[in-house]
């Protein structure tokens, strides 16, 4: 499996839906011809829930969708436990170290290992008409394990700034890919955050667009576990 397969987001059918109306909302993971809708188990998810302009936050677990009473941008968040097991022998694992920059794992390229991993996904979806409401949740960091933060609402300026934040504090080193969520057999942009877990890449189109990076710590192994991974990503739309 291509290490792409691990990517995982919070789809809304749409990024911008009328005050009054809904969307649904999937889980997708995988890219091009490995997306598929994910079929988490509900047990699996602790939180999956919809922060709205005006401070409330709604649970989405019952029906998964978003039906917004007020305009503005809405940030939605999901968070798995980490519970989930994988085993990669030593080719599949090398590449995914490969691929995803994953040094903290760099030492164990050449054997099998187990993992432990966690999924942690937001998405911003627009009521009303684009840039209508409030706009602050954009930004608005939610101290997630493993979070991408935009640094100001990706439809402003020429550039799309985020900042990936481990356990609190800025992660330097950790690779950010941005894809083209209709188009997304490979990313169309990558790059490794600075001193200060910032990536700046130009900004995009208008489309759907998901940026996405994944971040491992090694463990002792007592378990016979020997990382803990967190795959992170947030999904949102650009206006024409």
């Amino acid at each position: 499996m291509n290490a792409r397969a691990h990517d995982f987001w919070v789809n809304p059918d749409s990024f911008v839906v009328s005050v009054g109306a809904s969307t649904a909302l999937s889980m997708q993971v995988g890219h091009g011809d490995a997306r598929r809708t994910s079929m988490i188990p509900s047990r699996r998810i602790q939180r999956f829930a919809a922060w709205t302009p005006g401070g409330d936050v709604i649970d989405l677990r019952n029906d998964g969708r978003l039906a917004p009473a007020e305009p503005g941008l809405h940030l939605l968040v999901l968070e798995t436990d980490a519970d989930a097991l994988s085993h990669l022998p030593a080719d599949r694992f090398d590449a995914y170290v490969r691929e995803e920059g994953l040094w903290p794992a760099a030492a164990a390229r050449g054997r099998d290992v187990f993992e432990r991993y966690r999924r942690v996904a937001k998405a911003l979806v627009q009521a009303g008409a684009p840039g209508e409401g409030s706009q602050d949740l954009a930004t608005k960091r939610l101290g997630l394990p493993l979070e991408i933060v935009l640094m100001t609402s990706p439809s402003d300026g020429g550039m799309l700034t985020a900042q990936v934040i481990f356990k609190g504090c800025p992660l330097r080193s950790a690779l950010v890919k941005l894809t083209d969520l209709d188009h997304d057999a490979q990313p169309v942009a990558a790059q490794v955050t600075d001193g200060e877990g910032l990536v700046r890449l130009r900004r995009p189109p208008p489309g759907h667009w998901l940026l996405n990076v994944v971040w491992t710590t090694p463990l002792d192994g007592d378990e016979g576990i020997d990382y803990d991974t967190i795959f992170s990503s947030l999904s949102f739309g650009i206006d024409p």
